[in-house]
């Protein structure tokens, strides 16, 4: 006689997914851990380079020092004002770079007659560098905060155009030849229909414009003069303050990675219901 043994029962659909959410934790831990590591080992070299003398620290002083300038800076009501001048200049810019950005896309390419009336036009204007319109601005504004919002909008309102376009001819076929069927509004087709097509790509757009805006802003300060820590850059270097001048640069630094994770953060909370969002999330 034979005793059939039962199987075990397979593991629940709740419990599977903890081994592989504890890998993704680990790997972001690992990843971070090494990105770390690595800031580390680049400040460790520059420090002993220059401490050492094989590096002239009149040109490249260590960091130590630069923390020691950086510090000072921090104390300095001028610093704050700079830094809001800075930030300031770049919302404002890239707010009404994504407004118009984004208008302009959905009305360009919701309207075929005005996308191919505007298609060379786009494509003549777009490569035109912004730093080329610097003598065109300072005519205008002189050294004035509209010459720095000018040339940002400039230059990041292209990245959110382009990106809507692209978005906009996604634009399911059918789904909008459904909508007209239906006869829905121009306003309704473009808030059911493109607008969630074309939203990833308006994320994509904000992402690439905000670090554009960002040069564009501190260019504008460091060539017009405009108020800001590009400006400040400008005084200490033309001085001949190199701590106070790296120590700067490192705030301008640190305000590229902050713009950075704040566009990756609104990435991932407005397409949250994205595929490759939650792929990403998983």
């Amino acid at each position: 006689m034979t005793t059939t043994v039962p199987a075990a029962p397979p593991p629940t659909a709740a419990a599977r997914p903890a081994p592989r959410r504890r890998s993704v934790a680990s790997g972001r831990l690992r990843d971070a851990a090494l990105g770390t590591g690595g800031v580390l080992a680049v400040v460790l070299l520059e420090e002993l380079l220059t401490r050492t003398g094989v590096i002239d620290p009149d040109y490249l002083p260590p960091f130590t020092v630069m923390l020691g300038a950086l510090a000072e800076e921090l104390g300095r009501p001028d610093f704050w004002t700079a830094l809001l001048d800075t930030l300031g200049g770049w919302a404002i810019g890239l707010t009404l770079a994504m407004v118009l950005g984004t208008v302009g896309g959905i009305v360009i390419g919701s309207l075929p007659l005005v996308r191919e009336l505007t298609a060379s036009t786009i494509e003549f204007l777009r490569p035109i560098p912004s730093v080329a319109l610097i003598p065109l601005v300072v005519l205008l504004f002189g050294t004035e905060p509209a010459s720095a919002i000018t040339l940002v909008v400039y230059a990041a309102f292209w990245q959110v155009l382009v990106q809507v376009l692209y978005g906009v001819a996604d634009v399911d076929p059918v789904a909008r030849d459904t909508a007209r069927s239906y006869r829905f509004s121009r306003v309704r087709v473009a808030r059911s229909v493109i607008w969630p097509t074309a939203l990833p790509y308006v994320v994509t757009g904000f992402r690439l414009a905000a670090s554009v805006a960002l040069i564009l802003e501190i260019t504008a300060e460091l060539v017009i003069g405009v108020p800001g820590l590009g400006r400040e850059i400008g005084v200490a270097q033309s001085s001949g303050a190199v701590p106070k001048t790296y120590a700067l640069v490192l705030v301008v630094g640190l305000i590229g990675v902050a713009v950075n994770l704040l566009a990756r953060a609104v990435e991932n909370r407005v397409l949250a219901w994205h595929p490759s969002v939650r792929m990403a999330a998983a």
